[in-house]
């Protein structure tokens, strides 16, 4: 009777705990238990990557990792966890996980503040800020075409028609030497120097040496510069910053690692 009783209180147990032991697997594969943590981590890189976790979606996922489970049983039982390629392998795999979960430390200790972003973008501001200008301009090799395509243009040619014929500016010269809206850094010093001498309208008498060849420059137009508000770049100067303070780390522990 007593062994009928303990029999009895045993089944109760494991009945018990068989439902608990399940919570934590999603599977069975020929005895041996599939946690279902691989099936949270998958559904976390999936999140992760912007992917909605659909319940069909999941399902989905525990039919992959059942399957790896299957397929990582087969491997093992013809011994080619036991290979030396698969044991190089791992090592990569293992040091590639391990530097991930360095940087996303490094991440998320030293993020990118917003004062650091409104610092950066002040630098932008203050470096882009100012008036743009539209201008066009000719690039040819040598100074005496330049003047003979100025003379040309004197006499009643039309700019654009000559800068498509004889540039040899590839941006620009297709489109008629038009190079859009620029603040005047984006040119060389000499470009920049002749355009800002120039109104509304007017080209330059001579040709312009600069280290591409020599220019003709005609001034389209200026204006006030539109440069995009903080919070419309403020993404970009994150991830700029970020990879910046990225690099500098990876830069520090080279510089501290004693390599013989």
């Amino acid at each position: 009777m007593k062994k009928a009783l303990l029999a009895v209180a045993v089944a109760a147990t494991l009945s018990a705990l068989a439902p608990a032991a399940m919570a934590q697997n999603v599977a069975i594969v020929n005895g041996k238990p599939v946690p279902k943590a691989r099936v949270d981590a998958l559904m976390q890189q999936m999140a992760r990557s912007g992917r909605p976790v659909t319940p069909e979606l999941e399902n989905q996922i525990k039919d992959e990792v059942i399957a790896r489970e299957i397929f990582m049983q087969e491997a093992q039982k013809r011994g080619l966890d036991a290979t030396e390629d698969y044991k190089v392998q791992m090592e990569l795999a293992r040091q590639a996980i391990l530097i991930r979960e360095l940087f996303n430390e490094v991440q998320k200790k030293n993020g990118v503040t917003d004062e650091e972003v409104k610092a950066e973008y002040d630098k932008f501001v203050a470096s882009n800020g100012g008036k743009e200008y539209r201008a066009r301009h000719i690039l040819v090799e040598k100074e005496d075409q330049a003047k003979a395509l100025i003379a040309q243009i004197k006499k009643g040619a039309k700019f654009e028609d000559l800068a498509k014929k004889n540039s040899k500016d590839p941006g620009s010269g297709a489109n008629g030497g038009d190079l859009d809206w620029a603040n005047p850094a984006s040119y060389v010093k000499e470009f920049t120097e002749a355009m800002l001498k120039l109104n509304k309208g007017q080209m330059t008498q001579e040709p312009v040496k600069s280290q591409f060849g020599w220019h003709i420059i005609r001034l389209d137009d200026t204006r006030e510069a539109k440069l995009p508000t903080l919070d419309e770049i403020k993404p970009q100067i994150s991830q700029q910053l970020l990879r910046q303070k990225m690099e500098k780390f990876q830069n520090d522990l080279r510089e501290k690692a004693k390599v013989e």
